[in-house]
């Protein structure tokens, strides 16, 4: 069985539903997942100054924090992430440069990844910030990125075309404007469908 840890950053909510839709898909095809999410580092009063922040990171304190050993166990990985200034957050941008020691002893090579966005407007860099990370998986020897490219209808749909991986535009009191639902879970099945031919070669 393929084993797929979905590891998310999320302030508000968004990216935290884009992982539970992946990780549905992710269970629809008969494969492990692990939803964890990248350990909040900002500030007790940057949080408490947004209501919905706050309240988000009060409402998701039962789902584990990532660790090396979500990696370590993981044939593929999906990444959900925010933009921050059109990359990656600096909660998940330390998550990832804290791996060095997993790294070095060469257990981050050949994993499947992919990777989903959000930003608060549709040119906020969702696709910058999806490239920035995809760029530190290669340096952790060589992952094999799966993005989404136009294999199904509903990527060019909805979901907006993004070619590098589903991403969406949240409105101020967290909407999604775009219907992504049904892009993030193709992206996750093409995971599984990637990864299981990887494990069983």
């Amino acid at each position: 069985m393929v084993k797929v840890a979905v590891i998310y950053y999320s302030s508000t909510g968004t990216n935290y539903q884009l992982a539970n839709w992946a990780a549905e898909a992710v269970k629809a095809a008969d494969a492990e997942v692990r939803v964890v999410r990248a350990q909040e580092t900002a500030p007790e009063a940057a949080v408490a100054s947004n209501p919905a922040w706050k309240q988000h990171l009060e409402e998701t304190q039962h789902v584990p924090v990532a660790t090396s050993d979500d990696i370590e166990w993981a044939d593929a990985i999906i990444f959900s992430i925010p933009t921050r200034f059109g990359n990656v957050p600096s909660q998940m941008k330390q998550f990832i440069d804290s791996q060095g020691g997993l790294w070095a002893a060469g257990k981050t090579m050949n994993k499947v990844v992919t990777a989903m966005s959000s930003a608060s407007n549709a040119h906020g860099g969702h696709e910058g910030t999806l490239l920035h990370l995809y760029t530190s998986m290669m340096h952790w020897g060589g992952a094999i990125i799966v993005p989404p490219g136009y294999t199904n209808e509903c990527i060019y749909g909805g979901a907006g075309g993004n070619p590098y991986g589903t991403s969406v535009t949240q409105t101020p009191d967290g909407k999604m404007l775009e219907d992504v639902e049904a892009a993030v879970k193709h992206q996750a099945t093409r995971v599984v469908e990637v990864a299981s031919k990887i494990v069983q070669s």
